[in-house]
Protein backbone atom coordinates (compact mmCIF):
# COMPACT_ATOMS: atom_id res chain seq x y z
CA UNK A 1 0.00 0.00 0.00
CA UNK A 2 3.05 2.20 0.40
CA UNK A 3 3.86 1.86 -3.18
CA UNK A 4 0.63 2.94 -4.17
CA UNK A 5 0.47 5.99 -2.37
CA UNK A 6 3.71 7.26 -3.61
CA UNK A 7 2.68 6.81 -6.43
CA UNK A 8 -0.90 9.25 -6.31
CA UNK A 9 1.75 11.03 -4.64
CA UNK A 10 3.69 11.71 -7.60
CA UNK A 11 0.44 11.96 -9.80
CA UNK A 12 -0.63 14.77 -7.24
CA UNK A 13 2.29 17.03 -8.65
CA UNK A 14 1.16 16.35 -12.12
CA UNK A 15 -1.78 17.41 -11.82
CA UNK A 16 -0.04 20.68 -10.21
CA UNK A 17 1.73 21.26 -13.54
CA UNK A 18 -2.22 21.28 -15.45
CA UNK A 19 -3.14 23.85 -12.72
CA UNK A 20 -0.52 26.31 -13.07
CA UNK A 21 -0.88 26.49 -16.74
CA UNK A 22 -4.67 26.82 -16.34
CA UNK A 23 -3.77 29.79 -14.20
CA UNK A 24 -1.53 31.52 -17.10
CA UNK A 25 -2.43 30.55 -20.61
CA UNK A 26 -5.15 31.52 -22.78
CA UNK A 27 -5.09 29.32 -25.59
CA UNK A 28 -2.82 26.18 -25.81
CA UNK A 29 -2.93 23.32 -28.24
CA UNK A 30 -0.49 20.46 -27.93
CA UNK A 31 0.85 17.31 -29.01
CA UNK A 32 2.61 14.35 -26.76
CA UNK A 33 3.99 10.91 -27.71
CA UNK A 34 6.06 8.36 -26.01
CA UNK A 35 6.67 5.33 -28.41
CA UNK A 36 9.13 2.63 -27.45
CA UNK A 37 12.02 1.11 -29.68
CA UNK A 38 11.74 -2.26 -27.42
CA UNK A 39 7.97 -1.93 -27.41
CA UNK A 40 4.93 -1.81 -30.24
CA UNK A 41 3.01 0.10 -27.53
CA UNK A 42 2.64 3.76 -27.92
CA UNK A 43 1.27 6.66 -25.83
CA UNK A 44 0.02 9.61 -27.39
CA UNK A 45 -1.76 12.68 -26.10
CA UNK A 46 -3.82 15.87 -27.75
CA UNK A 47 -4.21 18.89 -25.67
CA UNK A 48 -6.59 21.97 -26.30
CA UNK A 49 -7.28 24.84 -23.62
CA UNK A 50 -8.64 27.62 -23.64
CA UNK A 51 -9.57 30.59 -21.08
CA UNK A 52 -11.28 33.90 -21.25
CA UNK A 53 -10.31 36.29 -18.41
CA UNK A 54 -12.73 38.74 -17.60
CA UNK A 55 -12.10 42.21 -15.48
CA UNK A 56 -13.65 42.73 -12.49
CA UNK A 57 -11.84 45.71 -11.22
CA UNK A 58 -8.72 47.17 -11.39
CA UNK A 59 -6.07 44.20 -11.57
CA UNK A 60 -9.09 41.49 -10.64
CA UNK A 61 -9.52 38.96 -13.02
CA UNK A 62 -12.55 36.45 -13.01
CA UNK A 63 -10.91 33.74 -15.52
CA UNK A 64 -13.55 31.25 -17.18
CA UNK A 65 -12.43 28.14 -19.62
CA UNK A 66 -12.06 24.81 -20.58
CA UNK A 67 -9.88 22.27 -21.28
CA UNK A 68 -9.88 18.96 -23.32
CA UNK A 69 -7.09 16.05 -23.58
CA UNK A 70 -7.43 12.79 -25.63
CA UNK A 71 -4.65 10.39 -24.57
CA UNK A 72 -4.40 7.34 -27.15
CA UNK A 73 -3.27 4.11 -26.12
CA UNK A 74 -2.07 2.08 -28.91
CA UNK A 75 -1.10 -0.93 -26.84
CA UNK A 76 0.34 -3.93 -29.27
CA UNK A 77 1.48 -6.33 -27.08
CA UNK A 78 -0.09 -9.27 -25.66
CA UNK A 79 -2.39 -8.51 -22.85
CA UNK A 80 -4.88 -11.00 -20.54
CA UNK A 81 -7.93 -8.47 -21.53
CA UNK A 82 -9.20 -6.63 -24.17
CA UNK A 83 -7.22 -3.91 -24.97
CA UNK A 84 -10.01 -1.82 -26.87
CA UNK A 85 -11.72 -1.11 -23.90
CA UNK A 86 -9.06 1.55 -23.08
CA UNK A 87 -8.05 2.45 -26.91
CA UNK A 88 -8.95 6.14 -25.72
CA UNK A 89 -9.15 8.07 -22.76
CA UNK A 90 -10.97 11.32 -22.16
CA UNK A 91 -10.02 14.07 -20.03
CA UNK A 92 -12.49 17.16 -19.86
CA UNK A 93 -11.94 20.20 -17.63
CA UNK A 94 -13.91 23.25 -16.89
CA UNK A 95 -11.76 25.67 -15.43
CA UNK A 96 -12.92 28.66 -13.18
CA UNK A 97 -10.24 31.12 -11.69
CA UNK A 98 -9.84 34.28 -10.02
CA UNK A 99 -6.69 36.50 -9.29
CA UNK A 100 -6.35 39.82 -7.72
CA UNK A 101 -3.54 41.74 -6.32
CA UNK A 102 -2.89 42.26 -2.71
CA UNK A 103 -0.12 44.83 -3.13
CA UNK A 104 1.84 46.28 -5.45
CA UNK A 105 4.15 42.97 -6.21
CA UNK A 106 1.79 40.22 -4.91
CA UNK A 107 -1.05 38.91 -6.29
CA UNK A 108 -3.36 35.34 -5.49
CA UNK A 109 -5.02 33.00 -7.57
CA UNK A 110 -7.54 30.93 -6.70
CA UNK A 111 -8.66 27.89 -8.96
CA UNK A 112 -11.88 25.46 -9.20
CA UNK A 113 -11.69 22.52 -11.49
CA UNK A 114 -14.13 20.32 -12.12
CA UNK A 115 -13.19 17.19 -14.33
CA UNK A 116 -14.65 14.20 -16.23
CA UNK A 117 -12.05 11.61 -16.82
CA UNK A 118 -12.87 8.69 -18.08
CA UNK A 119 -12.99 6.43 -21.57
CA UNK A 120 -16.64 7.38 -22.15
CA UNK A 121 -17.79 4.31 -23.69
CA UNK A 122 -21.42 5.23 -22.42
CA UNK A 123 -23.51 7.94 -19.96
CA UNK A 124 -21.44 9.98 -17.48
CA UNK A 125 -21.47 8.40 -13.69
CA UNK A 126 -20.39 9.89 -10.51
CA UNK A 127 -17.26 7.65 -10.86
CA UNK A 128 -16.32 9.53 -13.83
CA UNK A 129 -16.39 12.86 -12.25
CA UNK A 130 -13.83 14.39 -9.96
CA UNK A 131 -13.08 17.88 -8.24
CA UNK A 132 -9.29 19.78 -8.31
CA UNK A 133 -8.36 23.45 -6.48
CA UNK A 134 -5.79 25.36 -5.96
CA UNK A 135 -4.83 28.51 -4.23
CA UNK A 136 -1.29 30.74 -5.51
CA UNK A 137 0.27 33.03 -3.91
CA UNK A 138 2.32 34.85 -6.86
CA UNK A 139 5.45 37.31 -6.11
CA UNK A 140 6.23 38.43 -9.62
CA UNK A 141 9.38 41.03 -10.15
CA UNK A 142 10.07 40.11 -13.52
CA UNK A 143 9.90 43.00 -15.33
CA UNK A 144 10.62 44.94 -12.39
CA UNK A 145 13.78 47.44 -13.39
CA UNK A 146 15.02 49.25 -10.27
CA UNK A 147 16.15 44.68 -9.44
CA UNK A 148 19.85 43.75 -11.34
CA UNK A 149 18.01 39.85 -11.30
CA UNK A 150 13.90 39.97 -11.83
CA UNK A 151 12.36 36.92 -10.51
CA UNK A 152 9.20 35.53 -9.77
CA UNK A 153 8.16 33.27 -6.70
CA UNK A 154 4.80 31.71 -6.53
CA UNK A 155 3.74 29.27 -3.41
CA UNK A 156 0.51 27.26 -2.84
CA UNK A 157 -1.84 24.64 -2.42
CA UNK A 158 -3.86 22.02 -4.46
CA UNK A 159 -6.24 19.62 -3.96
CA UNK A 160 -7.40 16.78 -6.21
CA UNK A 161 -9.29 13.91 -5.70
CA UNK A 162 -7.73 11.65 -8.15
CA UNK A 163 -4.48 11.67 -6.43
CA UNK A 164 -5.71 9.31 -3.53
CA UNK A 165 -4.03 11.73 -0.48
CA UNK A 166 -7.29 13.66 1.34
CA UNK A 167 -5.16 16.91 2.12
CA UNK A 168 -3.80 19.62 0.29
CA UNK A 169 -0.75 19.07 -1.65
CA UNK A 170 2.21 22.34 -1.71
CA UNK A 171 3.18 24.00 -4.64
CA UNK A 172 6.67 25.37 -4.72
CA UNK A 173 7.85 27.61 -7.65
CA UNK A 174 11.19 30.15 -8.00
CA UNK A 175 12.10 31.74 -11.11
CA UNK A 176 15.49 33.79 -11.32
CA UNK A 177 16.87 35.77 -14.26
CA UNK A 178 20.27 35.63 -13.63
CA UNK A 179 21.62 37.60 -16.19
CA UNK A 180 20.91 38.65 -20.73
CA UNK A 181 21.39 34.81 -21.26
CA UNK A 182 20.50 32.70 -18.35
CA UNK A 183 17.60 32.45 -16.27
CA UNK A 184 16.60 29.29 -14.04
CA UNK A 185 13.58 27.99 -12.66
CA UNK A 186 13.23 25.51 -9.57
CA UNK A 187 10.24 23.49 -8.40
CA UNK A 188 7.66 21.20 -8.11
CA UNK A 189 6.43 19.72 -10.51
CA UNK A 190 9.03 21.28 -12.91
CA UNK A 191 12.52 22.78 -13.10
CA UNK A 192 14.51 24.29 -16.03
CA UNK A 193 17.81 26.03 -16.96
CA UNK A 194 16.86 28.25 -20.10
CA UNK A 195 19.81 29.43 -22.39
CA UNK A 196 18.49 33.05 -24.37
CA UNK A 197 20.11 33.29 -27.94
CA UNK A 198 17.86 36.54 -27.88
CA UNK A 199 14.36 37.50 -25.90
CA UNK A 200 12.20 35.47 -28.61
CA UNK A 201 14.77 32.27 -28.84
CA UNK A 202 15.45 30.00 -25.71
CA UNK A 203 16.62 26.66 -25.15
CA UNK A 204 16.28 24.93 -22.22
CA UNK A 205 17.38 21.43 -19.73
CA UNK A 206 14.60 20.73 -17.64
CA UNK A 207 12.66 17.93 -15.69
CA UNK A 208 9.08 17.27 -14.98
CA UNK A 209 6.68 15.07 -14.14
CA UNK A 210 3.57 14.19 -16.46
CA UNK A 211 0.35 11.66 -16.35
CA UNK A 212 -2.98 11.17 -16.26
CA UNK A 213 -5.87 9.28 -14.39
CA UNK A 214 -9.07 7.91 -15.44
CA UNK A 215 -12.24 5.89 -15.07
CA UNK A 216 -12.99 3.13 -16.61
CA UNK A 217 -16.85 2.56 -17.55
CA UNK A 218 -16.42 -0.72 -18.76
CA UNK A 219 -14.09 -2.15 -16.15
CA UNK A 220 -11.53 -5.32 -16.86
CA UNK A 221 -11.34 -8.53 -16.13
CA UNK A 222 -8.13 -9.32 -15.15
CA UNK A 223 -6.23 -12.50 -13.74
CA UNK A 224 -9.79 -12.48 -11.94
CA UNK A 225 -9.72 -9.41 -10.60
CA UNK A 226 -11.58 -6.49 -11.84
CA UNK A 227 -9.68 -3.03 -12.79
CA UNK A 228 -12.04 0.05 -13.10
CA UNK A 229 -9.15 3.22 -13.40
CA UNK A 230 -5.82 3.51 -14.92
CA UNK A 231 -3.39 5.96 -14.28
CA UNK A 232 -0.17 6.89 -15.73
CA UNK A 233 3.25 8.64 -14.48
CA UNK A 234 6.21 9.88 -15.81
CA UNK A 235 8.97 11.14 -15.01
CA UNK A 236 11.03 12.74 -17.87
CA UNK A 237 14.05 15.08 -18.61
CA UNK A 238 15.77 16.41 -21.50
CA UNK A 239 15.70 19.68 -23.63
CA UNK A 240 13.60 22.09 -25.14
CA UNK A 241 13.35 24.86 -27.11
CA UNK A 242 10.90 28.07 -27.70
CA UNK A 243 10.61 30.16 -30.22
CA UNK A 244 8.31 33.83 -28.79
CA UNK A 245 6.40 35.20 -31.76
CA UNK A 246 5.38 37.78 -29.44
CA UNK A 247 6.09 38.36 -25.40
CA UNK A 248 2.84 36.21 -25.36
CA UNK A 249 2.60 33.89 -28.14
CA UNK A 250 4.78 31.26 -28.12
CA UNK A 251 5.39 27.78 -30.02
CA UNK A 252 7.65 25.37 -27.85
CA UNK A 253 9.00 21.65 -28.31
CA UNK A 254 10.77 19.84 -25.85
CA UNK A 255 12.12 16.26 -26.35
CA UNK A 256 13.85 13.60 -23.76
CA UNK A 257 13.79 10.22 -22.31
CA UNK A 258 11.21 9.05 -19.50
CA UNK A 259 13.39 8.11 -16.51
CA UNK A 260 10.15 7.02 -14.63
CA UNK A 261 7.07 5.32 -16.43
CA UNK A 262 4.63 3.74 -14.54
CA UNK A 263 1.07 2.67 -16.62
CA UNK A 264 -0.66 0.59 -14.61
CA UNK A 265 -4.39 -0.92 -14.13
CA UNK A 266 -6.13 -0.22 -10.69
CA UNK A 267 -9.77 -1.72 -8.34
CA UNK A 268 -11.93 0.51 -7.05
CA UNK A 269 -9.60 1.29 -3.81
CA UNK A 270 -7.25 2.02 -6.19
CA UNK A 271 -4.59 -0.46 -5.62
CA UNK A 272 -2.60 -2.24 -8.47
CA UNK A 273 -4.09 -4.87 -10.13
CA UNK A 274 -2.13 -4.98 -13.44
CA UNK A 275 1.36 -2.92 -15.15
CA UNK A 276 1.14 -1.87 -18.67
CA UNK A 277 4.22 -1.48 -20.53
CA UNK A 278 6.66 -0.03 -18.26
CA UNK A 279 9.66 0.57 -20.53
CA UNK A 280 10.97 3.74 -20.53
CA UNK A 281 11.13 5.51 -23.72
CA UNK A 282 11.61 8.54 -26.21
CA UNK A 283 9.51 11.70 -25.17
CA UNK A 284 8.20 14.80 -27.54
CA UNK A 285 6.09 17.41 -26.63
CA UNK A 286 5.32 20.08 -29.02
CA UNK A 287 2.55 23.08 -29.31
CA UNK A 288 1.49 26.91 -29.30
CA UNK A 289 0.24 29.12 -26.64
CA UNK A 290 -0.97 32.35 -25.78
CA UNK A 291 -0.02 33.18 -22.37
CA UNK A 292 -0.87 35.65 -20.14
Amino acid sequence: MKTVKNTFVLFGLICLTNLNAQLTDLVRLEYSFIPSSKSEDQYTRLRALLNYPIKIKNDNYLIIGAEYNRVLLNLEEEYPFDTSVIDALNIIDLNIGYTFKTSENWRVGLKVNPRIASTLNGKITKDDLFINGGIFFIKDRTDAEDIKRPYRLVLGVTYNTTTGIPFPLPFVNYFRRINKNWSFSAGVPKSNLKYYFSESSILQAFGAVDGYFANLQEPLSVNGQSANNISLSVIVGGLGYEYCFTKHLVAYLYSGYTFRLNNILRNDDRDEVFRLNQRNAFYLRTGIKFKI
